[in-house]
């Protein structure tokens, strides 16, 4: 058994709980949005520039509290640090455009989804349901895709758009983080 997707999914196996928090995250950002969707652009900033930010630390911790060789939790890391800088970016130009608040939260799902592909693929011969990881994954790559199709939509529209985005990727990652829980007694056997 190739040795990176083995310590990867020993990783995932013993911090799936940092995997509901993210999904948690998720979904209570999208309740959010669905239920109070006047709330104002700058509202929005601040609570996506939150939510990045959370996301991208819970990766980090993730990345840095598995054993084992540096080289298996770089995806974890890289995704953290994205989600940490658009984060960052988000909050210290809060007044920004709705345009340009489009593209981060675009650039942001592209790429932190393109890597949870890439994650799911490494881990495909280790683990079973790692296509739930994959569609999460292929799920923000398509809602950055639809973002940049569309700046021009209307906010509120872009609201529902970004709740239903944010509950169906948490839904999606919390059912495989109760999937990765189970990874422990399987590589317990071997």
């Amino acid at each position: 058994m190739d040795s990176v997707p083995s310590q990867l999914a020993s990783m995932l196996s013993r911090g799936w709980w940092l995997v509901v928090l993210r999904a948690v995250a998720a979904i209570a950002f999208g309740v959010l949005t669905w239920v109070v969707p006047g709330i104002s652009l700058a509202s929005l900033v601040l609570v996506f520039g939150a939510f990045s930010m959370a996301d991208g630390i819970l990766r980090i911790w993730a990345a840095f509290s598995g054993s084992g060789d540096s080289e298996s939790r770089w995806v974890l890391g890289l995704a953290g640090l994205i989600g940490i800088g658009i984060g960052v970016v988000t909050m210290i130009a809060p007044d920004v455009t709705a345009l340009a608040l489009i593209f981060y939260i675009a650039a942001w799902a592209m790429a932190t989804g393109a890597l949870e592909i890439m994650a799911a693929i490494r881990l495909r011969k280790v683990i079973n349901d790692e296509w739930l990881l994959a569609l999460a994954g292929l799920a923000s790559v398509a809602f950055g895709i639809i973002i940049l199709l569309r700046p021009g939509a209307g906010a509120l529209a872009l609201l529902w758009l970004i709740g239903s985005y944010a509950i169906v990727f948490g839904v999606l990652l919390l059912v495989f983080a109760f999937k990765a829980r189970t990874f422990v007694h399987r590589l317990s056997r071997e």
